[in-house]
């Protein structure tokens, strides 16, 4: 008893009709391999399932590419003609903005003025102003900025530097610390301690010399 003759509409099973499009497809594409190596045939297949998933299928022998190449030669058509034309007009359309944007560049810097009118001018001028405005006030912000910021690092280094003299006063004070009696480097007077207080600070002390003297060259 043969087989029943199946009646072709869409099936309305998800499932079913996911099933029956896989196997059809692997049918499809073995049948495309057959042409391609028995017969010698160009053979190309493009496939998009219901939920968009693409699937293709092109004879080792040819590129997808060549394949519509020679597709539009045989059949004397152009499938890129409305597309290559959008963009021929979309950079007809980027490039008069492009002019445009440099005209107006060059209008700010005082150049090409010839043939505009007096409104024309007029308008170029407030722009110029705003633009001006926004950039003074740009401007004050990143001084007042800097100038908080280099307010803080004065305070800060301020403080070290008074840290620094009050503890160096109190090593000086220190009888194992006292002042020579001849002129010399204070960092053999002060160690290998006030050598790492001051690490880079050359004190000399004269005959004469006053404490208050000491701690101003400090």
């Amino acid at each position: 008893m043969g087989r029943g003759k199946i009646e072709i509409k869409k099936i309305e099973n998800t499932t079913n009709r996911q099933v029956t499009y896989s196997k059809r497809r692997n049918g499809i594409f073995k049948k495309a391999q057959e042409l391609t190596v028995l017969c010698d045939a160009k053979v190309s297949l493009i496939m998009f399932s219901s939920t968009g998933k693409l699937h293709e299928f092109i004879s080792p022998t040819i590129t997808t590419k060549m394949f519509f190449d020679e597709y539009q030669k045989t059949a004397r058509v152009d499938l890129w003609g409305s597309h290559y034309e959008k963009m021929q007009e979309n950079y007809r359309r980027l490039k008069e903005i492009n002019n445009k944007l440099r005209r107006e560049i060059r209008q700010r810097m005082g150049e090409d003025l010839n043939g505009m009118k007096i409104k024309e001018l007029q308008a170029l001028e407030e722009k110029m102003t705003s633009s001006l405005d926004l950039i003074r006030e740009r401007k004050c912000h990143v001084i007042k900025t800097q100038s908080e910021t280099y307010r803080k690092k004065v305070r800060s280094l301020e403080q070290r530097h008074g840290n620094l003299l009050l503890h160096l006063k109190a090593k000086i004070g220190d009888p194992l610390y006292g002042l020579v009696d001849n002129e010399g480097d204070y960092e053999i007077a002060l160690a290998n301690e006030a050598n790492n207080l001051y690490p880079s600070l050359r004190l000399h002390h004269h005959h004469g010399g006053s404490f208050e003297d000491l701690l101003r060259l400090a």
